[in-house]
């Protein structure tokens, strides 16, 4: 278990989750996905575009921004949460060098691993696993089950779990640089984002882009689920709406004006990704 570059802080995490691991390899065909959306404003500038610039994908330590809660500071909870899971081994590291989150996806799901986290993802190569650790739940709940890719056995306590669907996700954590020239094989969108500028942007990303089938949800459907995030969400969705219609670009489009609360519109994002069906545009 090796990783090209600086050692200390990624080897020194992979090796004590490795002593807490157990089970058979990880069947090779399964890819580790990074979820995010991909029409987002990084600083001001349209994030995929921001990533063709870099060329990497960074933590929520080093970009500020994330899909679930932002707490990647010196002594925040994701602070916290990296340090028990990987024995202090970034306590003392540059923003730089702390891993970035993904999920195993071991269901095979077109929308990624963890589809709440966003309806775009990044399918990393298989190469990539080898530096890759893993819990069960996500490490916010302060998980006690772990995996490395010699040793993986948390599909198997995944699958007889009863979580709800946007819960429904192996979490990973990859050590060291995820360039996206070398360590991703494919840039996977949702079709309501052809012809538009997260397509151009994805074109200069040095990576294949591939569509997946899309997820809509009408108007009609939001309605019926007053109780899984709330009324006011409901309501804010059905405001954000194009012609009775959500997906993701419109929900982009919302975020992106500014006037709306960030959170809320995530919570809108979670009725999409919950109840949404495919839409596969050929």
């Amino acid at each position: 278990m090796t990783y090209a570059g600086s050692p200390k802080a990624p080897e020194q995490a992979l090796r004590h989750v490795a002593g807490l691991a157990s089970g058979l390899p990880v069947d090779p065909m399964l890819r580790v996905t990074l979820n995010f959306h991909p029409d987002r404003l990084l600083r001001g500038t349209l994030l995929l575009d921001a990533l063709a610039e870099d060329g990497v994908y960074h933590s929520q330590f080093v970009t500020g921004i994330g899909n679930g809660g932002l707490s990647a500071y010196p002594g925040g909870d994701r602070w916290r949460w990296e340090s028990r899971i990987f024995g202090g081994a970034y306590d003392d590291a540059p923003a730089h060098e702390r891993p970035v989150y993904g999920a195993l996806n071991f269901r095979r799901k077109p929308l990624g691993g963890a589809p709440r986290f966003g309806s775009a993802h990044f399918r990393l190569t298989a190469g990539t696993m080898a530096r890759t650790t893993f819990c069960y739940p996500d490490s916010c709940l302060e998980p006690s089950h772990f995996a490395v890719a010699d040793r993986m056995g948390l599909i198997g306590l995944a699958l007889d779990d009863r979580q709800d669907d946007l819960d429904d996700y192996i979490e990973a954590q990859i050590h060291g640089p995820v360039r996206l020239d070398r360590h991703v094989e494919a840039l996977v969108l949702d079709p309501c984002y052809r012809g538009t500028a997260v397509e151009a942007a994805s074109r200069r990303l040095g990576c294949p882009v591939e569509w997946h089938t899309g997820v809509r949800l009408t108007v009609g459907e939001l309605r019926r689920h007053p109780g899984y995030r709330g009324q006011e969400y409901v309501d804010l969705g059905t405001r954000i709406a194009v012609d009775g219609v959500l997906d993701p670009r419109a929900i982009g489009d919302a975020d992106r004006t500014g006037r709306r609360d960030p959170q809320a519109v995530k919570k809108v994002w979670h009725y999409l990704a919950r109840y949404g069906t495919p839409v596969d545009d050929g």
